[in-house]
């Protein structure tokens, strides 16, 4: 496995290829923590993401098996593409199912998935990554989805416009709108991480 960690996308997926099942391992363990980020960041479910990441895995492990994978030394956006679209789908979906509120106008599988956290550093961290998430929820769309490409998917603007179908100026115009108004934000509502 050592072995394997030095080896290029590239390379891994054609070792994959050729049944090596430990250079899919490989490959999926160096990409899914961008991958699995980007997903809980634009559907804001921790469950949900996984359920998602899991289909990306699944349209990944199909897509290279069945030889049609063309994104040579790619990869990363390829699958980010993946993950994007398969998040796109599911709010279409949504978008079709009305949501259960509870009395106090909370969607129902909020209320259902609360967890109560034991330590304290970790209780400090998810407080500090739910100040993060609500912030970039108060965002236009259009910023929040270059910020979580750009700083949790670690895409490129190159990779961001081709992926949200707008120019490099675009992506980049966003993403300074969006860092600046999350810096107001901070600064009018006195927010430290």
């Amino acid at each position: 496995m050592t072995l394997l960690r030095k080896k290029t996308d590239h390379e891994l997926i054609h070792q994959f290829r050729d049944g090596d099942l430990h250079a899919l391992e490989a490959l999926i363990v160096r990409h899914k923590d961008k991958l699995y980020t980007s997903i809980l960041f634009l559907v804001k479910d921790k469950y949900l993401a996984e359920d998602i990441f899991q289909d990306v895995l699944i349209k990944i492990i199909d897509t290279i098996r069945g030889g049609r994978y063309t994104e040579e030394g790619k990869f990363l956006p390829w699958a980010m593409r993946i993950a994007h679209n398969l998040c796109v789908d599911h709010f279409r979906k949504v978008k079709r199912t009305p949501a259960i509120k509870t009395s106090d106008d909370r969607d129902i599988f909020e209320v259902i998935h609360f967890t109560e956290e034991g330590a304290d550093t970790k209780m400090m961290k998810r407080q500090s990554h739910d100040r993060v998430r609500k912030m970039l929820d108060m965002l236009p769309e259009d910023q929040r989805e270059v910020i979580i490409l750009r700083h949790y998917a670690d895409l490129s603007f190159k990779e961001i416009a081709a992926l949200t179908n707008c120019s490099i100026n675009t992506a980049l115009g966003r993403m300074r709108y969006g860092l600046i108004n999350l810096r107001k934000m901070m600064t009018e509502k006195k927010i430290a991480l």
